[in-house]
C-alpha cells in the first residue's frame, strides 16, 4: 500500500479510525513530517472526556502491527500518538465546522494593518478557502484566507 506523501493522511487515518473507534477514541488528526534527518507519523487522539496517556499507549500498541502490516509509509519513522491538547489546531474542514462558534486564536504569516500578526475572536463560519471570525463584542467581522494563517487554534484560555 505504497503512498504519496499527500496521500499519506488518508492511508493512515482509514487504518487509525477503527482502531480508535474501538478504543472509545476518535481520530483528530493524522501528521507525517521530517524533522531533522527524522520522520515522525503522528496521529492525534481524541474523546470528549480528554485523552489520557493509557488511551495514547493503548491506541499506539493497537495500530503497531496494522501499520507494520499495511504498509502505508515506505520510510522510517517513529510513531506518536497524542491528544491534540486543549488548544489543538484547525486543519480540516470538519474541525471548523465542530467549532462554529468558539473562541480561536489566528496567526498569520504576514501581519495586517487592522489585525496585526494575531488576533482572537469567535469562529463565525468557514469555507474551504476561508474563514470568518467576530470580535467578542459582536460588532466587527473579518474575512481571511486560510493559506495566510500560519495557524488556527483553539482558544480556552481566557
Amino acid at each position: 500500500m505504497k503512498e504519496s506523501k499527500g496521500n499519506v493522511y488518508e492511508s493512515v487515518k482509514a487504518i487509525a479510525e477503527p482502531i480508535a473507534e474501538s478504543l472509545g477514541l476518535s481520530v483528530w488528526d493524522v501528521r507525517y513530517l521530517k524533522e531533522g534527518a527524522s520522520r515522525y507519523l503522528r496521529i492525534f487522539i481524541d474523546k470528549e472526556e480528554g485523552v489520557s496517556i493509557d488511551d495514547c499507549e493503548a491506541m499506539s500498541r493497537a495500530i503497531d502491527a496494522p501499520l507494520d502490516e499495511l504498509d502505508p509509509v515506505k520510510e522510517a519513522y517513529i510513531l506518536e500518538v497524542s491528544s491534540p491538547g486543549i488548544e489543538r489546531e484547525l486543519t480540516r474542514p470538519e474541525h471548523f465546522d465542530r467549532f462554529i462558534g468558539a473562541d480561536i486564536m489566528v496567526r498569520l504569516i504576514r501581519p495586517m494593518e487592522v489585525l496585526g500578526r494575531e488576533f482572537k475572536g469567535v469562529l463565525k463560519a468557514h469555507d474551504k478557502e476561508t474563514l470568518t471570525v467576530a470580535d467578542h463584542s459582536g460588532e466587527n467581522e473579518v474575512t481571511i484566507s486560510k493559506k495566510d494563517a500560519a495557524w488556527i487554534k483553539l482558544d480556552d484560555f481566557d
